[in-house]
């Protein structure tokens, strides 16, 4: 009865129960399992191995593409089976284990999970569950709404579990473009000249035999949580256009800009939708994430096209964008993350990078993980990957957070993720500062000004005339640097009363 799913005949005796799967798992094992950002991920084994758990002790590696839909982080967290996670979550149960050290996590760069795996310098894996949408005559695993690092764990491991959903459309076949890359030192360049290239194959090879167990579900991607535009992100949008229609009256850039990354979340997502009021047309994204904003753009005509590796969408865009699937077909490409992410590629397309910083300092250094400088929120994801390599550096964020008790610009940043080298531009709603070319003395008078909280400005200034006083390239009072954060800690507001 799946026979246009499970297309090699000898393959149907591995049809299985989920329950009966989950009983190849074994205590320390490390599992690799599709999915990025809530799209394409398994669906049946992370709770079947949550009742697994319940008959007899099971720790788990779990490393994934990004963070997984359904809750399953956390109820896998919270039944003992995730000892171990990598490179990025974004479940708030998950997130409290990680924060009391009962869960070990590994804040990765996503290009880099891959290459660790195949160089061996993590424990290689040794079961890959992977969400498909069909098996191929030969084998083939062809992926749902997201690629991942699938490719990577289905190449290494040594039993591959394979969930078919019957929820994902036969019409995603022909989406995705599965380029592995060579072994080191003699490996090849990655031959993309530009965003819509393909240069590999439209699934994901896989010795048949390896293919240890087949289960069937039928259940949709979790839905997209990013909020819709506000005042303030269109307000941000609005200065992030401004500044992209002087690079290209400059001469910097023509009117298609150049390929177009943007982060996960509520407030990258709200940028780009501005994007639809602004004068640029036949622009590109490479991109790790497609998100609703990037579907409104295509659909608009002003995105020409969009490769990322995982698209994750909001329940009304999903539908929308599943009735109308054929009209996306050579519009969209879906790529493993360490080709969407990789530092060659993006260096060489020359990528506006469009990202989001929990909180930055006055000298352009950002945090974009630690609340606090302890606690983790998601994780550092792709946004190292773009801000170091690509051509702009943006980093957006709202001024305040918590009704103003929280500056998310701060004398210096309690944990950094992307240091002042790899940041071009800062963006609040109440301005953009351009730091390129500006020494950390001159950075600091333009973020005090332009992006910070008018509340928090006189104490900005007053940090950063002290500062002075001492000296340095980059001067600071080292008693009063993270000053701002006790307070908060300690009166529940970094604002001086």
């Amino acid at each position: 009865m799946y026979e246009d799913r499970i297309r090699r005949p000898a393959l149907m005796n591995k049809l299985t129960s989920a329950a009966d799967a989950a009983l190849l798992f074994k205590d320390g094992m490390t599992v690799g399992m599709s999915g990025f950002t809530r799209a394409g991920d398994a669906k049946a084994l992370p709770m079947a191995l949550v009742e697994r758990a319940r008959q007899a002790p099971l720790h788990l590696t779990l490393l994934t593409g990004a963070s997984l839909g359904n809750d399953s982080d956390g109820l896998m967290a919270n039944a003992g089976v995730v000892a171990r996670r990598m490179p990025f979550q974004a479940d708030a149960a998950l997130r409290r284990k990680i924060n009391t050290g009962e869960v070990m996590f590994i804040d990765q760069h996503l290009s880099e999970t891959a290459e660790q795996l195949r160089s061996g310098d993590l424990k290689a894996v040794d079961i890959a569950v992977i969400e498909a949408v069909a098996i191929t005559a030969d084998g083939s695993i062809i992926p749902t709404m997201s690629v991942g690092n699938t490719a990577n764990f289905v190449q290494q491991a040594k039993q591959v579990i394979v969930e078919i959903n019957l929820s994902a459309p036969l019409a995603l076949e022909g989406f995705h473009d599965i380029y592995v890359p060579g072994e080191r030192p003699h490996r090849e360049a990655i031959p993309l000249l530009t965003p819509w290239q393909r240069i590999g194959a439209t699934a994901i090879r896989v010795q048949p035999e390896r293919i240890a167990a087949i289960v069937i579900t039928d259940s949709p991607d979790s839905p997209s949580n990013a909020l819709p535009p506000d005042e303030e992100t269109d307000a941000i949008a609005r200065h992030v256009i401004r500044f992209l229609d002087a690079e290209v009256k400059a001469g910097r850039m023509d009117p298609t800009l150049r390929p177009l990354q943007a982060g996960i979340g509520t407030i990258a997502n709200a940028v780009l939708h501005g994007l639809i009021d602004s004068p640029f047309r036949d622009m590109t994204m490479y991109s790790e994430v497609l998100q609703d904003s990037a579907i409104e753009l295509l659909d608009s005509g002003q995105l020409k096209m969009a490769s990322a590796s995982s698209i994750t969408l909001s329940a009304a865009m999903h539908e929308k964008f599943i009735a109308n699937i054929e009209q996306y077909r050579e519009r969209v490409v879906l790529r493993p993350q360490e080709i969407s992410n990789h530092p060659e590629i993006v260096r060489r397309l020359g990528i506006i990078a469009l990202n989001t910083a929990l909180e930055f300092d006055i000298y352009g250094n950002v945090n974009s993980t630690h609340v606090g400088g302890t606690h983790m929120m998601n994780g550092i994801g792709g946004s190292g990957d773009f801000a170091r390599n690509g051509q702009l550096s943006i980093f957006v964020s709202k001024s305040v957070a918590k009704d103003g008790a929280i500056s998310s610009v701060v004398p210096f940043a309690a944990h950094v993720d992307h240091t002042e080298h790899d940041v071009d531009v800062l963006v609040t709603e109440w301005g953009l500062a351009d730091l390129r070319g500006l020494a950390p003395r001159e950075r600091a008078p333009l973020i005090i000004e332009h992006c910070a909280h008018p509340d928090y400005r006189p104490q900005l200034r007053a940090y950063f005339e002290e500062a002075k006083l001492g000296g340095g390239q980059t001067p600071h009072v080292l008693e009063q640097a993270l000053s701002w954060h006790a307070r908060y800690k300690r009166e529940g507001s970094m604002l001086v009363k």
